[in-house]
């Protein structure tokens, strides 16, 4: 059944600037110029504001794993390719790129699919936004992160940073990564908050694709709802949370995936989750 609400134009199964593929309701995106520590350009910064807009229509997806092939994740955005072309830019077009690139962390943030980021190697720059917004940084210990905007003559606070980071490991330690532009390894991004998981570097691509099961398999509703709230939430009153909890719980009381768990106990079986 597909959405009737559902546009003209057809879903994206196919897109140039990074690798797509879908299995057993994971979606997974690879960034794929390994050469350059697979950098982010004008291009796939857009294609990856368009597939977050479209991925909620895609029924088969339950999750999304965003992974770079190589050496690393992403070494940020291409220096030859795009601040090559930033500095003869107009003002006007500086700002779209700007705001598209912020458009990226908003659709991670408000996409209801769970968002896992698998880290190896280096996440700089953007690299590091796009694995601070997702849901989960799976991280082996080669990783690495760099939020290095002030070693470029840019605001650390950029695509969001100043806004997610704090939230994550605290203002001291945000204050210290995005002034300081300094390149932390997986053991202190641990200490500091912003790994999920710490992992060997052979059992990254398991424990990644362990977690990203779990979350497709999961009670898809329950989750979208929950990673909605940790995002409203952010800057909202206790009791306008509050009120906001109490409408969503009741809300997901009447679904047939709250009738199911109490099926399931009651027949001592799991759950089979539908996402209704």
């Amino acid at each position: 059944m597909t959405y009737r609400f559902h546009a003209s134009p057809r879903l994206t199964e196919h897109w140039r600037h990074f690798r797509f593929a879908k299995d057993g309701g994971v979606a997974t995106v690879t960034l794929d110029r390994p050469e350059k520590l697979n950098p982010l350009t004008f291009e796939s910064y857009a294609d990856l504001r368009d597939l977050l807009a479209e991925l909620p229509h895609h029924q088969d997806v339950r999750a999304l794993v965003i992974r770079g092939e190589g050496k690393g994740f992403c070494g940020g955005g291409d220096v030859d390719e795009i601040i090559g072309e930033l500095i003869r830019m107009e003002p006007r077009d500086l700002m779209r790129f700007t705001k598209m690139t912020g458009a990226v962390i908003r659709a991670m943030r408000e996409c209801p699919i769970p968002i896992i980021t698998a880290i190896h190697g280096i996440a700089a720059g953007a690299g590091a936004v796009v694995a601070l917004a997702s849901d989960f940084r799976i991280v082996s210990r080669s990783g690495r992160f760099a939020f290095l905007f002030t070693k470029v003559g840019l605001s650390g606070g950029d695509m969001g940073a100043a806004y997610l980071l704090p939230r994550v490991v605290g203002l001291g330690r945000a204050t210290e990564l995005l002034m300081l532009g300094d390149t932390i390894d997986a053991e202190t991004a641990g200490r500091y908050g912003l790994v999920s998981r710490l992992v060997a570097d052979d059992e990254l691509d398991t424990v990644v694709a362990d977690l990203a099961r779990r979350l497709a398999d999961g009670p898809t509703l329950a989750l979208a709802q929950t990673k909605s709230l940790l995002t409203a939430e952010l800057d909202m009153s206790m009791p306008a949370s509050m009120e906001l909890d109490a409408m969503t719980q009741a809300l997901l009381m009447t679904t047939r995936d709250h009738a199911e768990f109490h099926a399931a106990f009651t027949e001592r079986r799991a759950p089979r989750w539908e996402g209704r």
